[in-house]
């Protein structure tokens, strides 16, 4: 038993859709465990199906969260947009964090339809408080996010590049971006924020 509706579901379910079209991606998951909670998901799936005839454009698939799991660990590229609800999201927004190097570089957005707040997926982390160790990549790209949804996307891609290049440059990055954790090269927080801050003045880019 939990609370769902049809208003609900409608918002998100729509909102993933357009986020695919405005973002050039093509094709929209739903995850789900209709196949247990009959009424809840069950709605949940029924309503996703319903919204998707109206974007013919869009390529639309639903898969079972136990399903989608597996499916994120071998074969992550064939996915573009997953919407799902809250439970679901909190579990494969950590496994997706996982595949892309943890939860210090997965940023993280709340979008409403009257405002929008942008955070890292790990929340405060309070234990980490002063130690100027943990990675600021995650904050930082919440930022970005929050660019994109101003549309300031010169100003984002130009950030976007700033963080890929100090990555890729693995010079001044944070202990958990270092081959073994204890790597006596890594830098601080703000060592590695300062680094990023001089790429997006230089104007740093990856060469592909």
């Amino acid at each position: 038993i939990k609370p769902i509706s049809i208003q609900g579901s409608d918002r998100i379910i729509k909102f993933a859709f357009e986020y695919a079209r405005a973002n050039g991606r093509e094709k929209v998951t739903l995850v789900h465990k209709a196949n247990i909670m009959k009424h809840t998901d069950g709605l949940w799936l029924a309503r996703g199906r319903a919204i998707a005839a109206n974007y013919p454009d869009v390529e639309f698939e639903d898969r079972i969260i136990d399903n989608m799991c597996m499916q994120l660990v071998q074969r992550p590229e064939e996915y573009d947009v997953l919407v799902t609800q809250n439970l679901a999201g909190d579990i494969l927004s950590d496994l997706g964090a996982g595949l892309v190097g943890g939860l210090g570089v997965a940023p993280g957005a709340n979008i409403g339809e009257d405002c929008a707040i942008f955070e890292a997926t790990h929340g405060s982390a309070p234990k980490y408080q002063g130690l100027d160790k943990v990675n600021p990549t995650a904050m930082i790209l919440s930022g970005l996010l929050m660019l994109r949804h101003l549309e300031e996307n010169d100003a984002a891609n130009r950030l976007e590049s700033a963080v890929s290049w100090v990555i890729s440059e693995g010079r001044e990055v944070t202990y958990d971006m270092k081959p073994t954790r204890d790597d006596p090269s890594a830098v601080g927080t703000h060592a590695m924020a300062e680094a990023i801050a001089r790429a997006y003045e230089q104007g740093a880019t990856v060469e592909a």
